[in-house]
């Protein structure tokens, strides 16, 4: 196998930017806090944590494509490229293909990354993603925030994922709280 995570981290930086690193580096602590003592194998959510976006970046995005369906084309070849077991590839596969969607139906793995996935859009961090993504248009923010904040906890699977979803909306709720407070509603 000539999979080399270096590579791979390094990769992710360059096409996704500080965001995309710092995104998976957060995947990968929640990973670690809800996956308890569950055994998981932790080399291919590492890879699936890295690549789950990359069909997001460019080079690689495509108009009308979702990006989860084409991160699994992208991280196929990437991966086949450098001689990745049968098994590891298709749970690495998995993962990134479902990592916005699914149920319990399927691995481990893929519920850990979706689960985490989901819970880094709750919360302070997911808050400030979506004013950043519109910083000229905050009531358009605030809306996406509202958005997420109902439909994102539905998503999650596991018990300590929902845990700590749940603390995420209080802080979430409490922030738009002061957030509205602050601005008289003007935003």
């Amino acid at each position: 196998m000539n999979i080399d995570k270096h590579e791979i981290a390094r990769l992710t930086e360059e096409y996704g930017g500080l965001w995309g690193i710092n995104h998976t580096r957060r995947l990968l602590q929640l990973v670690a806090l809800i996956a308890a003592d569950r055994p998981y194998n932790s080399d291919a959510v590492w890879i699936a944590a890295h690549l789950h976006d990359w069909g997001a970046y460019s080079p690689w995005a495509q108009e009308g494509v979702d990006h989860a369906a084409r991160s699994r084309q992208v991280a196929e070849t990437f991966l086949l490229e450098r001689d990745c077991p049968r098994d590891l590839l298709e749970l690495v596969l998995e993962c990134i293909e479902f990592h916005h969607s699914g149920g319990l139906n399927r691995s481990i793995e893929s519920i850990l990354l979706s689960d985490a996935d989901a819970l880094d859009f709750l919360g302070v961090v997911g808050v400030l993603r979506d004013f950043s993504k519109n910083p000229r248009n905050m009531r358009q923010a605030y809306e996406v925030v509202q958005k997420r904040r109902e439909k994102t906890p539905k998503m999650i699977c596991l018990d300590k994922a929902k845990e700590i979803a749940a603390e995420r909306i209080q802080q979430m709720d409490e922030l738009l709280r002061r957030f509205e407070q602050d601005s008289w509603g003007y935003f």
